[in-house]
């Protein structure tokens, strides 16, 4: 069994067609793991869906922003952007099935050593907290997902605490796992940088370059940071590799040293686009 870990899709549908052919992905061997951000920004966020949806006896997924917010909207519990693609998907027939599974996929994923989340994980928390918080996530989710897509916007609290409960400890979670690029080695967090890492010597740097972090040990898969690109270090593996923004879209083989593969990608965004 190969396990291939894949990028954000951002309803990018044909490209992550033309991966599996391009891997060969047979579902009697191959498992495929998406680090989250199945939809938006790209032209099929409902084909996109559709196909993973599909594929989900052999497929791992992790939420990212973008599902939730998607979530959130179908909740009515946020209004859509004028950056979103997501009214065919609001409009299918088969839209409720296809939001009733995505609800119930988690925020981070472990198995052996491997640590699959979204966007990132504070300095401060290691697998089995980021593994218990993403549950906690989920469980409320499940509860009362209306409530929570209402609570969930928002960048504060800024900072980890432990002590944190309610609305503001499920947004801090959500906030990490999902939107977090840099944070300080304290657990500060800054959601508003998007681009490339702020130089030194300022303290917010990007969450994996923390040496002390507590999931040194582990290695981490995670996507949403396209302005980095693929990165491959010890511990580290990043996917985004801006297949919506014409870049390319890249599955990575978590079980063997081999190179990743990609896909060209047209450009469905303009980069610097919020």
């Amino acid at each position: 069994m190969t396990r291939y870990a894949v990028g954000d899709l951002q309803g990018c549908d044909e490209e992550l067609r033309a991966l599996l052919a391009r891997l060969k992905f047979s579902p009697d061997r191959d498992r495929l793991w998406f680090v989250g951000d199945l939809v938006n920004r790209g032209p099929a966020s409902l084909a996109t869906l559709r196909l993973v949806h599909a594929l989900r006896a052999n497929a791992t997924v992790v939420l990212g922003n973008h599902d939730l917010h998607l979530l959130a909207v179908a909740h009515g519990a946020r209004r859509g952007r004028s950056s979103d693609t997501l009214d065919e998907l609001l409009a299918a027939k088969d839209r409720e099935p296809l939001l009733d599974w995505l609800l119930e996929q988690p925020l981070a994923h472990a198995e052996g050593s491997d640590l699959m989340v979204h966007a990132g994980v504070v300095p401060q928390w290691t697998v089995a907290l980021t593994l218990s918080l993403a549950a906690e996530v989920s469980a409320a989710l499940r509860r009362d997902p209306t409530a929570l897509f209402r609570q969930m916007y928002g960048n504060e609290p800024d900072r980890w605490d432990e002590r944190l409960a309610g609305a503001e400890r499920v947004r801090f979670v959500i906030n990490v796992l999902t939107r977090m690029r840099v944070c300080t080695a304290d657990g500060r967090v800054d959601i508003s940088l998007k681009g490339e890492p702020p130089p030194a010597p300022s303290p917010l740097r990007p969450w994996f370059e923390h040496e002390r972090r507590a999931t040194r040990d582990a290695r981490v898969i995670f996507g949403h940071w396209s302005a980095l690109g693929l990165v491959r270090r010890p511990g580290i593996v990043g996917l985004d590799t801006g297949c919506v923004w014409g870049g390319a879209l890249t599955a990575f083989d978590l079980d063997a040293e081999r190179q990743p593969v990609s896909v060209p990608c047209r450009p469905h965004q303009r980069v610097g686009t919020d």
